[in-house]
């Protein structure tokens, strides 16, 4: 558009409104309509409140910079994203943007199930107006990219999460985008896969490509974006260097959890069981120290038969370390099938090296399906201790697990 070189971004006074009790900025159906002269609700649902998942968002992005985007769930980044791909209408503002733009925004966006890989490569392409002899040059390269060759004529309602982002972030880098915008599909997939997506982005971005980063992974913010911004309540509330940016995301983060368990908001899941209660303890309920015991005890809303629990313990940068399973079973469990309000985790000896970290939990129901959900429940400290036999001393640059172990000399 007018104003700006190719890979450019302005971002001008963007607002997203949704009407509460309603999915999204949906217009009424046909029955509603012929309905609403008659309907109680009518009045109601005129004087609930709006929404405002955005307000006033205002920035820009220069040709070649990496921007990462943070906020708790909740916060917008998903909204602002979606309305940066022209997928949703912004409610006032507008945005000026020059060149292709490719977006990722979730595994298998722009995949149509009932075709094959290939022809939703073809089809990917066609939609970001490339010719099919454009597409057919990059074939080889976004079949290779992808590792999935032996199934690149299979319809992808057959493919496996995995290989449904394989192929897309495949797509995505190989279309020449001027601008790209990812949301969290870095943080999937196996590691050799996002080691791979990391080198593919920092190529794009060295060749002058502009990319939007939204990733609750603060270590993959810190090494790849040269700029981040930090949303809050809809709002932009900070905009400088990723390591400033994301000291400012971690003092908000403690803040909000701060706000008694039950009245969060940042969750997914179905809610029929909620996460009411947590507590962390060392050795006859004294603080964590490396290498020490540790007892993780969850409390739940309502007695629930055959509820699974899966946390896990993130460093301070949002890296996963370890997590724990019941859907893993040992025989040192011991789980009964009948309803319980609460679970516990008892670990002999928690070989964390001295740290802030957060636990990230999910509950799910004997379905399969999730009952609820918290990216970042707590916090807890760890500190120092022995090992071994072997003090153990805060160090980022040492990791953050330590094991046991015995030197010897010949």
């Amino acid at each position: 558009m007018s104003g700006v070189p190719a890979g450019a971004m302005k971002v001008r006074g963007i607002a997203k409104r949704y009407r509460t009790g309603k999915p999204g900025d949906m217009l009424p159906d046909l029955r509603e309509t012929l309905m609403a002269p008659f309907s109680r609700r009518r009045g109601k649902d005129e004087d609930r409140p709006p929404f405002w998942a955005l307000r006033d968002i205002n920035f820009d992005v220069q040709p070649g910079e990496i921007l990462g985007i943070l906020g708790r769930n909740g916060a917008g980044k998903s909204t602002l994203l979606k309305i940066l791909s022209r997928i949703v209408h912004p409610t006032a503002g507008r945005i000026d943007m020059a060149g292709r733009l490719g977006c990722l925004l979730e595994v298998g966006t722009g995949f149509h199930r009932e075709l094959t890989g290939r022809e939703n490569v073809y089809l990917n392409g066609a939609i970001l107006g490339m010719s099919r002899r454009e597409i057919g040059s990059k074939l080889d390269a976004i079949v290779d990219f992808a590792g999935i060759a032996d199934f690149i004529d299979t319809p992808v309602k057959h493919y496996s999460s995995g290989m449904y982002l394989r192929l897309g972030f495949a797509v995505a880098v190989h279309v020449e985008p001027e601008i790209l915008i990812i949301d969290e599909v870095l943080t999937v997939g196996d590691a050799a896969f996002q080691a791979k997506c990391i080198r593919k982005v920092e190529e794009l971005v060295k060749d002058g490509r502009t990319v939007l980063i939204v990733s609750h992974q603060l270590a993959l913010v810190q090494k790849l974006c040269s700029r981040t911004i930090m949303i809050q309540d809809g709002v932009i509330v900070a905009d400088g260097r990723p390591d400033a940016i994301i000291g400012d995301y971690l003092s908000a983060l403690d803040r909000h959890l701060d706000v008694d368990l039950r009245l969060r908001t940042d969750r997914r899941g179905r809610g029929n069981v909620r996460l009411t209660g947590i507590q962390i303890s060392g050795e006859d309920g004294a603080s964590i120290v490396a290498g020490g015991p540790a007892l993780f005890a969850f409390e739940v809303s309502s007695a629930v038969a055959a509820l699974d629990c899966v946390f896990t313990i993130h460093d301070s940068l949002g890296e996963p370390v370890c997590s724990f399973d019941t859907t893993n079973p040992a025989p040192v469990d011991e789980l009964p099938r009948g309803p319980s309000r609460s679970l516990q985790c008892r670990v002999p000896a928690l070989n964390l090296r001295p740290g802030r970290y957060s636990i990230g939990i999910m509950l799910m129901a004997p379905d399969g399906d999730t009952e609820d959900d918290l990216e970042i429940a707590c916090t807890f400290e760890v500190l120092s201790g022995f090992i071994g036999g072997r003090e153990i001393i805060s160090d980022p640059s040492y990791g953050r697990v330590e094991f046991p172990h015995r030197w010897t000399a010949a």
